[in-house]
């Protein structure tokens, strides 16, 4: 390589030099914020992890004392002073109220609680389903047969979560109003059903023995 090749090469060097610290001159502080965010946004993410299973916790102790209490109606001022600071701790808070407060014989307020997580659209599906059954349960002496029907058909549509059980709730609706040739069919039906439980399918066949029927033989399922 000659001498004017070599002072080339060191020419075009240095100005590669010079363009790259011209550029981090001007954009260097593009690379220093986008650390600072990634670390930030990393300690953000623990802080806010530790915060919430601070909570957690806090509320499981909370609730783990008041559950403690050996008198029903100290429980439920015990669990009343509790505050959640999620959706779910909230629903897991009233459930576990409800509970105490029908032991308690305070049935109204209990249906209060279930019904007040039946209502929270943040909470999945299945827990307001458990929640809205739960308090229809605790109503089958003072809500009239019609709402009561209503509500359990609004809980066996196609593709809900506690179907079968409020099926069973509607054939026992059906048996209170005298129309058990109702009864029988629903029943017959639900032990064909292909997501009946084997607990839940003797259940439904005893019932059926004793309304005077005979459970007609099961259907092959396939798969």
């Amino acid at each position: 390589m000659s001498d004017v090749d070599s002072f080339i090469d060191e020419v075009t060097e240095e100005v590669r030099r010079d363009r790259l610290f011209l550029l981090l001159r001007r954009w260097g502080w593009v690379g220093v914020l986008a650390v600072v965010l990634i670390v930030g946004g990393a300690a953000f993410n623990e802080v806010r992890k530790a915060r919430i299973t601070g909570q957690a916790q806090d509320l499981g102790d909370a609730i783990l004392s008041a559950l403690s209490q050996n008198d029903s109606a100290d429980r439920v001022a015990s669990l009343e002073g509790i505050e959640a600071a999620t959706p779910g701790g909230d629903a897991v808070l009233n459930m576990l109220l409800a509970s105490s407060q029908t032991e308690a014989g305070s049935r109204d307020e209990a249906v209060a609680s279930l019904n007040a997580v039946a209502v929270q659209g943040e909470l999945p599906e299945i827990y307001r389903a458990i929640a809205s059954f739960k308090a229809l349960l605790l109503q089958a002496d003072t809500m009239p047969a019609a709402d009561r029907r209503q509500q359990f058909e609004a809980l066996a549509t196609p593709g809900a979560p506690l179907r079968l059980l409020a099926e069973e709730q509607l054939a026992l609706i059906d048996i209170s109003e005298g129309n058990v040739d109702a009864a029988l069919d629903r029943l017959q039906a639900m032990r064909q059903d292909a997501e009946i439980g084997v607990d839940l399918q003797q259940r439904v066949a005893q019932l059926i023995v004793a309304l005077g029927g005979e459970p007609e033989p099961l259907v092959a399922r396939q798969g």
